[in-house]
This record gives C-alpha cells, structure tokens and sequence, in this order.
C-alpha cells in the first residue's frame, strides 16, 4: 500500500444525503464536500459517487471539473467503505482490497442498518477503473483504521480494531499478519487508543499520520484536565519506543488539538432520528482533529474548525510539507456527521513503476521551477523598464 504522500491517479469521493448523519437533509454538509472536491481537483481528478435519486442534483452543484458517476451507497465515509489500494512497485500495476464494512461495529456497536450498499462500493470502484481486487470475506477493515508510510510500516489503534464488533475472532497477531499480508507492509506499530469519544472505536486517521518514513504526526493536548491528554501521552510513549520496518527511530511532531468543540442544539434540533436510541444531543462533543486532513498531489486539503488553533495547526502542516500548498476548509458541517476531510476521501495511488513516476515528478518540478524562475525575470524587466 503507498503511502498517502506518494503520487495519485486521482481522489474519489460519496455524495453526503443520508438524513441521520447530516443535518437539514444533508445541504450544509452538500456544500462543505463540494468545497473538499474543488480543493482537490486542482490537484488531482477527483471522482464522486452519487445514489440514483440525488445524481440530477450533485452533477449541478459540483463543479464540471469533478466526474459524478452513479454508485449507490448507504453513507458518504469513502475512505472506509471505498477499496484501499495497493501497487506492485516493479511493474506498477494497482490492485484493490475490498475489505468486509459493518459500519462500525456491526448488531454489536454499529452505527447504522443497514450496509448493504457500502459493501459494494469498493467492488464498483474497482470495475469502473477495470482494477483486479482482494476479497476478504471474512475480515472487517475501514480505511480511516489504517496508515501506512509506504516503506513497510502500518500504524492502527488496539481500540479500533481489537473492538468486539469487527474481527473478535481473530488475536491481535493474527490481524497483524492479514494486514501485513494484503498491504505488503513487514510491521504493525499499534496506539493504544483514538480520538476520546470518536464513535469508529478511535480511527488512526484522527489521532496519527506519517509524513514520511520514520516520521510521524501526533494530535495532541497540552491540557491535562481533558480525558483526551492521558490517551496522547500514552500514545506519545508508545511512538517514542517504537521503531519502524526500517529499524528507524520516529520522529514525532505534535499537531494541537482544537478546544473541545460541541454540538449545538440548534445542530442537534437539524437531524432526523429514526429511534431514541440514534437521536444526538446539545452538547455531546465532537471528534475535531487537524490529523483528518487529505493528502493531494500538491497540496493539503486541511480541516479548520474557527478555532484559535487552527493557523498554528496549518503552521505546523506546512513546514511539514514545505513541497505542498496548505488550503484550510471550514469543515464543521462534515465533522457533525462524525469526521472530517480524510474520512470523505480516497486516494488512488498512480500506476507505474515507481522509478519512472519519480523520474517523470522529477522533471515536472523542474519545468515548474524554471517557469517561476522566466516568470520572475519578466517581472523585474518590465519593472526595470
């Protein structure tokens, strides 16, 4: 499985309309995915998928740029029900893995029922873009679970995938050794737990990411009256021992946290219910983390919450990534459906072997570089003149 920071063929994403998960019939959380895909789609093609009776709609609203295919599902979280990628690095050929989805957690803690067509979405993908795949009938995974760096090293959370209503039949070693398997990675580093009150069982993908091999970044609090400062510091020491595939040390950067943030009564008044038990109340907290954030070709899509964290986040994202441009979106109408930018996104890595698509991003930056450097002296001439 390459890594999210390596080359891609494109980025694919589900159209939001689900009336449980997103308030006031899923307009305000329509418009905060269009924004994502436009961010995107500067960068890389990006493919939507879209249910029968919203098609009409969402090819009006996204912008021409986006392709809009029909592909039915129940929920819009692509990166957990969508196929995860893997690429045959000699001769470039990309394959999908399509994972078991339970939404969650299946009749033990799942979130929704039913999932019948998030089970299909990765086999579709996979037909639409004429890709071999993986099945694995008996093996419950989602995507926003896993993390990898591209050289051999996957990081996940026990919390997450040792839950009860995923693989309760599997060990720890033995799930270890499927995922090591069919993402062609040599080792698991496992945090122990996610996000505080993060309802996937505490996904990777908003509490850990790399930012390359043998380095990696840590959502964290600095406040140690929040049930969310004793799960970083557990994981902090997890990472400060641990060494990757390579043998390697880890690097750890801390990402702040927002503050706390909560629904509203107003937000909580904007969704449809179907039973007591699913309904969301005022003031239930919400999983925000800057983690969530999705990896393009040139740049990184960043959620922004209006928090006094989030310039200092994005600070910290873009001396990471000094190559890619930081473009921060309000993205509270996807975190009221119960995650954030990643969790909407899947990449598609390139195909090809990888010396010749780094040869080929090689000469790409270069022309790049020499058009800024004519472009500068054109400036300074007429300036001259």
């Amino acid at each position: 499985m390459p890594a999210e920071f390596e080359p891609h063929a494109g980025c694919w994403m589900l159209w939001p309309q689900k009336p449980e998960t997103w308030r006031l019939g899923a307009k305000p959380a329509q418009k905060a995915f269009i924004k994502v895909a436009q961010a995107i789609s500067k960068y890389e093609p990006v493919t939507v998928g879209v249910n029968e009776d919203q098609y009409a709609n969402a090819v009006r609203m996204l912008p021409e740029e986006v392709r809009v295919v029909e592909l039915a599902s129940n929920d819009a979280w692509m990166r957990d029900t969508g196929a995860t990628f893997v690429k045959n690095d000699e001769t470039g050929e990309v394959r999908g893995v399509d994972w078991r989805f339970n939404a969650w957690g299946g009749l033990v803690d799942g979130l929704y029922f039913p999932w019948d067509l998030d089970e299909q979405v990765a086999r579709k993908m996979c037909d639409m873009e004429r890709l071999d795949r993986y099945v694995l009938e008996d093996f419950v995974l989602e995507g926003g679970s896993i993390h990898t760096d591209g050289d051999g090293t996957l990081i996940t959370t026990e919390e997450c995938l040792l839950s009860d209503g995923r693989n309760h039949n599997l060990s720890k070693e033995e799930i270890g050794e499927v995922l090591c398997s069919y993402l062609g990675a040599d080792k698991v580093i496992w945090l122990k737990n996610g996000l505080y009150l993060d309802e996937t069982n505490g996904h990777i993908d908003n509490m850990c990411c790399f930012v390359e091999p043998g380095k990696v970044l840590l959502a964290w609090t600095d406040n140690e009256k929040d049930p969310q400062y004793q799960i970083c510091k557990e994981n902090l020491e997890i990472l400060e021992n641990e060494t990757d595939a390579k043998g390697r040390k880890l690097e750890i950067v801390k990402l702040p946290l927002p503050s706390p943030l909560t629904l509203t009564e107003e937000e909580a008044a904007g969704l449809d219910a179907p039973d007591e038990a699913s309904e969301r109340h005022e003031g239930e907290r919400l999983p925000a983390s800057y983690i969530n954030f999705y990896i393009s070709n040139g740049a990184l899509i960043v959620p922004r919450f209006g928090d006094e964290k989030d310039a200092e986040a994005a600070e910290i994202l873009q001396a990471c990534f000094p190559d890619r441009t930081v473009t921060t979106i309000d993205s509270r109408e996807i975190l009221l459906g119960g995650g954030n930018i990643h969790c909407i996104t899947q990449q598609q890595p390139l195909a090809g072997p990888r010396s010749e698509i780094e040869a080929a991003m090689a000469e790409k930056a270069a022309k790049e570089e020499a058009a800024k450097e004519q472009e500068k002296t054109s400036e300074e001439g007429e300036a001259h003149e």
